[in-house]
């Protein structure tokens, strides 16, 4: 009986660890996956090294952190204003400014990035994390800024996502998790069972100590969108509007730079064909020229010879 105890906890660890890859939005282990029923109690030893148990599981679930009764909704903020292209940079620097002068406590900035800003185009995003309770009131002095700024605020939009039950669900497996390890500690600390039992258990502490973490780490982070808000505010200039007479000059005038690089480009590329063309066409005609000469030289000399020939002279009867 007393060398049966380590590979039941180790059992125990093994069911639980199969949903150790789960992410947290998943119902992770409920009170009879966490651990086996223990067997009859038949010796000394087995009353002072029970396996998990579902009372036991039970009872964790009910001790350390309670549920939070709240809804856990992680709120995200977006908001967008249309201002002049060079007017984007300046307000989010006022608005990284009013983040900051909040302190991390209640404002951090999480990225800031912008783009054009001459003539009429530009765009820029400023994202934040803004304590939830303060985040609506944020907001509010962002409007406000922008509107000191002429900027026009053309979206707006609030958005919530229920992470309470993922909480609930992590930290039922954390304290399942927390209290098998306190049972394979006691098995080891007893030393009771072969070296390779120790030894297994040994691995199994290991293994429910990364859980453990991986859990812990999924709390942290679900807990952090719930306590801190995300607020992504956009900028983007005013465009010029569709339609009316000076639509087609505009449209005309903004392709004009591409059309003069499509003409150039043609003309290269007729260039490029007719110059082995023209050369060709070039030594056709030099080869005509000279064989046309050739040939009226010839015939200059057939006649100059017939002229001078003795036997057509005048003396000759």
């Amino acid at each position: 009986m007393r060398n049966f105890l380590i590979p039941l906890a180790v059992l125990s660890l093994s069911l639980g660890g199969c949903s150790a890859s789960h992410e947290p939005g998943t119902a992770e282990m409920s009170a009879q996956e966490a651990a086996p029923v223990a067997p009859a109690k038949d010796s000394a030893d087995a009353a002072k090294v029970e396996p998990l148990t579902v009372d036991d599981a039970a009872k964790a679930t009910q001790a350390g952190e309670q549920a939070p009764r709240a809804p856990q909704i992680a709120y995200t903020y977006t908001y967008g204003f249309r201002i002049a292209g060079e007017a984007i940079a300046p307000l989010q620097r006022r608005h990284a400014d009013l983040c900051e002068r909040k302190g991390p406590q209640v404002c951090r900035i999480i990225a800031m990035s912008n783009s054009g800003g001459e003539g009429d185009y530009g765009s820029g995003t400023l994202e934040l994390d803004v304590a939830a309770d303060k985040a609506r009131a944020f907001t509010g002095e962002l409007e406000s800024i922008a509107k000191d700024a002429n900027g026009k605020p053309v979206s707006a939009a609030i958005a919530g996502e229920d992470l309470s039950k993922q909480i609930v669900d992590t930290q039922a497996r954390l304290r399942a998790r927390i209290l098998l390890r306190d049972r394979l500690m006691e098995i080891l600390q007893t030393r009771k069972g072969s070296v390779a039992e120790l030894v297994e258990a040994e691995r199994g502490v290991a293994q429910v100590n990364e859980e453990i973490d991986q859990a812990q780490s999924w709390l942290a982070e679900m807990r952090g969108r719930v306590d801190f808000s995300r607020v992504t505010v956009n900028y983007s200039s005013a465009a010029p509007g569709a339609g009316g007479f000076m639509s087609p000059i505009r449209s005309a005038l903004g392709s004009l730079g591409a059309i003069l690089g499509a003409v150039i480009a043609g003309l290269i590329v007729v260039l490029t064909a007719l110059i082995p063309i023209a050369a060709l066409l070039v030594a056709i005609l030099w080869a005509v020229r000279r064989i046309r000469r050739f040939r009226a030289a010839s015939g200059s000399a057939i006649t100059a010879g017939e002229t001078t020939d003795p036997q057509a002279g005048p003396d000759n009867p």
